[in-house]
Formats: C-alpha cells, sequence, structure tokens
C-alpha cells in the first residue's frame, strides 16, 4: 500500500461509459478511490451498494468516489446498470493504476498462491496528496467508514 502523506499516482482510465476519468479531473475534492476485485461478485456488489447508498452524504461532504477494477469497460457497464451505480467504475485491465497504487499482491486460497486485487480504499486529498490507505477493507462496512472518516 501507498502511505500517507505520498503524492497519489495520476492517472487516465475509462470509465463504464468509455469516457476517459483523470484522477487530476478532480484536484480541489477530496477522492474516495476504492479497488476492489470483480464486478457482480458478493462483496464487490456490497461495498458498491454500499458506496451508491451513502452517495448523497458523499456529494454533501464535496467527495468523489471513484471504483477500480481489472474489469472491462462492458463489464463495468452491466455493473452500474444493474444495481443503479451513481458513480464512476473504472476499467484497469492492464492493471497499470492497479499496480502504480500497491494492490496487485500474491494471495493464498485453498493452498494455491495467485495473484489479485486486494480489496483497498485510498482517501486522496484535495491536492492529490494520499491522506489515509486501508488494506484488505470489509466490504460491506467500507462505505460508512469512509463517510465517518470525512
Amino acid at each position: 500500500m501507498l502511505q500517507p502523506g505520498t503524492k497519489a499516482p495520476e492517472f487516465t482510465l475509462p470509465d463504464q461509459n468509455g469516457k476517459p476519468v483523470s484522477l487530476s479531473d478532480y484536484r480541489g475534492r477530496k477522492v474516495i478511490l476504492y479497488f476492489y476485485p470483480k464486478d457482480m461478485t458478493s462483496g464487490c456488489t456490497a461495498q458498491a451498494c454500499g458506496f451508491g447508498e451513502l452517495y448523497p452524504h458523499f456529494m454533501e461532504k464535496g467527495a468523489v468516489i471513484l471504483g477500480v477494477s481489472k474489469d472491462t469497460v462492458a463489464s463495468h457497464k452491466k455493473f452500474e446498470q444493474k444495481y443503479g451505480l451513481p458513480f464512476p467504475l473504472l476499467a484497469d485491465p492492464e492493471l497499470n493504476v492497479i499496480q502504480a497504487y500497491d494492490v496487485w499482491q500474491e494471495k493464498k486460497l485453498y493452498g494455491k498462491t495467485s495473484m489479485c486485487v486486494v480489496r483497498s480504499t485510498y482517501l486522496i486529498d484535495e491536492n492529490g496528496m494520499i491522506a489515509q490507505a486501508f488494506g484488505k477493507v470489509k466490504a460491506a462496512d467500507n462505505p460508512r467508514q469512509m463517510l465517518e472518516l470525512l
């Protein structure tokens, strides 16, 4: 994980509509940048829907939510439509941003080791600096945790 106090790596990725989204688009606002393993899975759905339900409260606090996974634009579009998600889902199938934020890590499951996205959330301040970093977050608790942090 990247540490608080460091500059957040700049990026541009396509959202669920294929529109390029850059971190610098949100300079002057707090950004909740969360990384998740896969669209349509139970934990990822709970996390995304939690952020969706609390979205008006994040907006009141002037914060932006950006979700990132290695899924495709088309997969993100289906995910957004199925659950009515009101924030950008960014596609990073080449893992460029996922690796820049150090959330592509080795994981052991049933005795087998593989590389995957570790569910992680960053709070980036108005100047593009990492204010807080949370690794291995609990999907269902993360949205409320981030709202309380603001």
